[in-house]
């Protein structure tokens, strides 16, 4: 089970997220989820939205280069030791975190972010260990 996250490169200069921002917000487009990672000539903004077609669509249209990438959803307690227990499961499947970013949803769950080599087997085995992912129509929900 895993949620598909869009990565858009930016040029690393002013204005570049702000005119990626604008697109998406004059499309009614709202991120569930926003990272932001950066090296001296670009960036790559993160996200998670509801509708990966149409904001694809978008970013396109607006110039933006971007593409999809699966990665897992988890809801964990937001209590210490909770991220934890979740990176220790996968610890123990010799599965490594290739980089991973929270988002705060509605309820009082935290939700992270993972993005892992093998999202299958990732997710089979958070499943077993009885860890709540969250699927791609399950965003809006949140």
């Amino acid at each position: 089970m895993s949620v598909k996250q869009i990565s858009v490169f930016l040029e690393n200069k002013p204005g570049s997220l702000l005119n990626m921002t604008k697109a998406l917000a004059d499309s009614d487009i709202d991120m569930r989820a926003f990272s932001l990672a950066e090296t001296s000539d670009f960036g790559i903004a993160r996200i998670l939205v509801d509708d990966v077609l149409d904001t694809m669509s978008v970013l396109k249209d607006a110039g933006f280069v971007s593409a999809i990438t699966p990665v897992i959803a988890v809801a964990i307690d937001n209590t210490p030791g909770s991220l934890n227990g979740v990176l220790d499961v996968l610890s123990q499947a010799n599965i490594n975190v290739e980089y991973m970013y929270a988002f705060a949803g509605k309820y009082d769950n935290a939700y992270m972010v993972l993005k892992v080599p093998d999202d299958v087997k990732a997710g089979s085995i958070l499943t077993t260990a009885g860890i709540t992912q969250v699927e791609q129509d399950q965003l809006s929900e949140l």
